[in-house]
């Protein structure tokens, strides 16, 4: 006779495998999906893409491209997820006209469903985007020019001074310092000198770098980022190391800071002549009270800061290695600046930097190489079906595509590897490349500071090539990050 507790587990492990076993032949035949072509393991369960994504350290971008060269430009990446690599789709994907949310698998995995850029659903992100936009606007910026240029010069002197003395630096400290200057400054009003520290504050980057990786466990483990937000952050003080202090310092920092301004916004008699930041914007909008709440806020403060100089200092890294790397293209942006300059030009204006042919295709050729996202933006199309050639994707599912996979297509950019400005240059050319270059994405989710961005890559690109001129040697030299 059989051991009841035998017989018990028994049934248990019978019907576990026949949950899966059914549910793998549902997905594989019987899902609205199962006629899309793909690997059958991506078909059956997210666990092949969570491979490349924590064992791998993030791959699956690029296991997504090996994956189109075999199954076709349609392909489905997961039980529930499509991905298209077609230039002509992205216009299709990411329009302005209709409906559109974000696929929650991706951004519920930062655990911060109060930030305007990870809200899913569409009347959401709208809502919360409007009091936003115009603080980001390209005239709002211009008439930042001051702030902009004054944190640009004390880059350049810093980098200048270090080059005279045949120092080493970490240019992605430095760059990305800058834009944390200025995107602070910008959306708070505040600057925290990360340009002013001797090592560029470069514990703040290694702790953004390693935000991927959380990023992507988490959203295979759900719990594991769950647990991280429950510990106070005086208690993580305690056991971090030296890098995520810092890093931890900076967000305290900010976080008093925001919490000051709002008391003094929402004070009977609040100050005159205070500097509008992001945070005024929200307050006096028709958001809801659950919207103007001290923790949303913050999580606006910090993840539209967090784009902006991740972002900037990652495209001014690369481009400032391609242009100290080939004295040519060093020498054509000199040439052109002095010839500006010659003719009584301001440089400092956008719209005079704008004009001038390599300087702004040496920018484009940068965000070519180094987008804002360097992975896959999933979309829903929540109320109606979508179509792709002859394929007909059903309402309510995630479809993405990777910019920087279309970028790199050499269909799209001879030999798209290589930094060449020079294919910006040529009218024909850059005709057909600009139909698949989309370095701040398009549609409703387009990138809200995209203007700030672009214009801190005029002032910079400018003043850098002609501060270092003559003043001592500067190489650039890559370490690859394991």
């Amino acid at each position: 006779m059989d051991n009841p507790n035998t017989s018990l587990w028994r049934t248990v492990a019978v019907a576990i495998l026949l949950y899966f076993a059914t549910r793998t032949f549902y997905r594989l035949f019987l899902h609205p999906l199962a006629r899309f072509p793909g690997p059958k393991l991506a078909a059956a369960t997210r666990w092949y893409e969570g491979y490349y994504d924590v064992i791998e350290n993030g791959q699956y971008t690029f296991k997504i491209e090996e994956m189109h060269k075999q199954y076709g430009p349609i392909i489905r990446i997961s039980p529930y997820e499509l991905h298209v690599s077609d230039p002509v789709f992205f216009d299709v994907l990411y329009c302005q006209e209709g409906r559109w949310n974000r696929y929650p698998f991706a951004w519920d995995a930062w655990g911060a469903e109060g930030p305007t850029i990870h809200a899913t659903q569409h009347d959401l992100h709208k809502a919360r985007r409007q009091p936003l936009a115009p603080f980001f606007s390209k005239a709002k910026v211009s008439s930042r020019q001051d702030m902009i240029s004054r944190h640009v010069s004390k880059f350049c002197d810093r980098l200048s001074n270090i080059a005279e003395a045949g120092k080493m630096v970490n240019l992605g400290a430095a760059t990305t310092a800058l834009a944390r200057d200025v995107a602070f400054d910008f959306i708070l009003g505040k600057s925290y000198n990360s340009l002013d520290s001797e090592n560029f504050d470069v514990a703040v980057l290694h702790a953004a770098q390693g935000a991927g990786s959380l990023w992507r466990l988490s959203k295979h483990i759900g719990y594991v980022l769950f647990l991280l937000q429950a510990m106070p952050l005086d208690w993580a003080m305690k056991i971090a190391d030296d890098d995520m202090k810092t890093f931890f310092a900076h967000m305290k920092a900010a976080m008093n800071d925001t919490k000051d301004i709002m008391d003094e916004a929402l004070s009977p008699s609040p100050p005159e002549g205070v500097k509008r930041t992001i945070i005024h914007e929200i307050l006096d909008s028709k958001l809801s009270s659950h919207d103007k709440y001290f923790k949303r806020v913050f999580q606006d403060v910090t993840s539209v800061s967090g784009a902006g100089f991740e972002t900037i200092g990652g495209a001014l890294r690369l481009i400032f290695f391609h242009v100290f790397s080939n004295s040519a293209i060093l020498q054509k942006l000199r040439e052109e600046l002095d010839s500006a300059k010659a003719k009584h030009l301001d440089v400092n204006e956008l719209k005079v930097l704008e004009q001038l042919p390599n300087l702004t295709s040496t920018i484009k050729e940068g965000l070519r190489l180094s987008p804002g996202i360097g992975t896959r933006m999933a979309r829903i199309a929540p109320d109606r079906d979508l179509f792709y050639k002859e394929w007909r994707i059903p309402a309510g599912t995630p479809v993405g595509m990777t910019t920087i996979l279309m970028h790199m297509d050499e269909n799209n950019f001879p030999n798209p590897r290589s930094f060449s400005p020079e294919r910006w240059m040529d009218n024909n050319r850059q005709k057909n490349a600009e139909k698949a270059y989309a370095p701040f994405s398009k549609g409703t989710r387009m990138c809200l500071g995209m203007h700030a961005k672009a214009e801190n890559f005029e002032f910079e690109s400018d003043q850098f090539v002609i501060g270092t001129k003559g003043k001592g040697l500067l190489e650039a030299h890559v370490n690859l990050r394991e």
